[in-house]
């Protein structure tokens, strides 16, 4: 379940591209905070502990502001495309007791049955659950399943407090049969002939043979 983070802001009265490059010099993000009816409140938040705290999906933060605490949790988070760095966050207001839906990582556990391919189609589950009691990850064990074999989100074990979200029929998690090399040679013939593809034999018996065209009359003379 989720852990209270704290994390001590600062109000921003400053806006603008100019103000948050600023911002982002000084090793600070900035963020807008937001829900509940309320009026955006504009801050900046500390670089490296918002960074540490934003591994974690859906963490709960408590950020203080000015000596208050206010619960949020992460709506978007906006990361520089090349720097391992935030640029922006946009953070949503959150209550002791409110129910918030949020998506949770699913972690694949153990080994299918031999000869099968495992597909994760989705990496996580949408869920309802109350704001200080998100679940981590939801752990989907494929031990000895054999192929056929299909996980759906209404077959993945949820903790008491939260509910399903999700598509029922939501795929998770796909088991099909591996195929043999024989089987992937005579599929890649098949698409080689529908696509008119023909192998030249008298290429393919010289360069078995390791014969090389005849050198012309006169190559051979000085």
């Amino acid at each position: 379940m989720s852990d209270e983070i704290r994390i001590k802001a600062t109000a921003r009265t400053e806006f603008g591209k100019g103000a948050a490059r600023r911002i982002r010099r000084a090793h600070e993000i900035p963020a807008v905070m937001y829900g509940h009816g309320a009026a955006p409140v504009h801050i900046t938040l500390p670089g490296h502990d918002t960074m540490m705290a934003l591994k974690n999906a859906n963490a709960l933060l408590t950020i203080e502001i000015d000596g208050e605490d206010q619960l949020a949790l992460a709506k978007d988070v906006q990361r520089d495309p090349i720097k391992p760095v935030i640029d922006h966050v946009d953070l949503v207001v959150v209550r002791r007791g409110e129910k918030v839906t949020v998506d949770v990582p699913v972690q694949v556990t153990g080994e299918a049955a031999p000869e099968t391919v495992v597909q994760v189609e989705n990496n996580t589950l949408q869920v309802e659950a109350e704001a200080t009691r998100i679940p981590e990850s939801f752990e989907v064990s494929i031990e000895g399943l054999t192929a056929g074999t299909q996980i759906l989100a209404k077959d993945v074990t949820l903790p008491a407090g939260a509910t399903l979200a999700a598509d029922e029929e939501l795929l998770i998690v796909n088991i099909t049969q591996a195929i043999s090399a024989e089987a992937l040679d005579a599929e890649l013939a098949e698409a080689e002939e529908e696509a008119g593809i023909e192998k030249d034999e008298s290429e393919d018996a010289a360069a078995e043979s390791g014969d090389e065209t005849p050198a012309a009359e006169g190559d051979d003379k000085e």
